[in-house]
């Protein structure tokens, strides 16, 4: 199956579940191909999904693997948040081109960290990375490549990431969940972290 077929696929799949997308911006990296971002709404309860698109074109393989695992893991981002902030788009593809940029996979508790706002004003440089199923479900590929899965990413503060490092994303899963966080407002408070 290749890039582009893959590519087409999942946009298919994502606009079966959000509708037809209302925007979307690409970056190419050196020797790369572009990641897409499409951005999807606001929907009537004024969600944006912003996803990425071209992540899972190509299996994700370490960097000290010594083949391509054409049966690898493949995925793609998904950011919702109350309201448009389009200058994710770019950012978002950023974090989209780790795998094959840095050889690095993505994958849920993991942590992706941009050095920078996430969007033009925002206190989050970081996003936890969530786990699939809940919003968009995985995409069935034809064998032997392994189904797209579509891995939610939330927004975290500097100190929210640096908690993370310590304690585990189960304990700032916790935290969040304590304080009634909700991790779609992109101008909520860093949550309480104090042990």
């Amino acid at each position: 199956m290749s890039d582009s077929e893959v590519r087409t696929l999942v946009e298919r799949h994502a606009a079966a579940v959000f509708g037809p997308d209302t925007g979307r911006a690409a970056v190419t990296f050196l020797g790369t191909e572009p990641i897409e971002v499409l951005r999807f709404g606001p929907d009537r309860d004024g969600f944006v999904r912003y996803l990425t698109l071209g992540m899972s074109a190509e299996p994700m393989t370490p960097a000290d693997s010594a083949v391509r695992d054409p049966g690898g893991p493949r995925a793609e981002m998904v950011l919702s948040l109350r309201g448009r902030r389009d200058s994710v788009l770019r950012r978002l593809a950023v974090l989209a081109a780790i795998p094959v940029v840095e050889g690095r996979p993505v994958s849920p508790g993991g942590a992706l960290d941009l050095g920078e706002p996430l969007w033009d004003g925002a206190t989050f440089p970081a996003v936890l990375v969530g786990e699939p199923g809940g919003l968009i479900p995985d995409l069935p590929l034809a064998a032997p490549a392994a189904p797209v899965r579509f891995l939610p990413v939330l927004p975290m503060t500097a100190n929210e990431a640096a908690f993370k490092r310590v304690h585990g994303p189960e304990a700032l899963h916790q935290r969040w969940l304590a304080a009634g966080t909700d991790l779609r407002d992109p101008t909520r408070r860093e949550v309480d972290l104090r042990i």
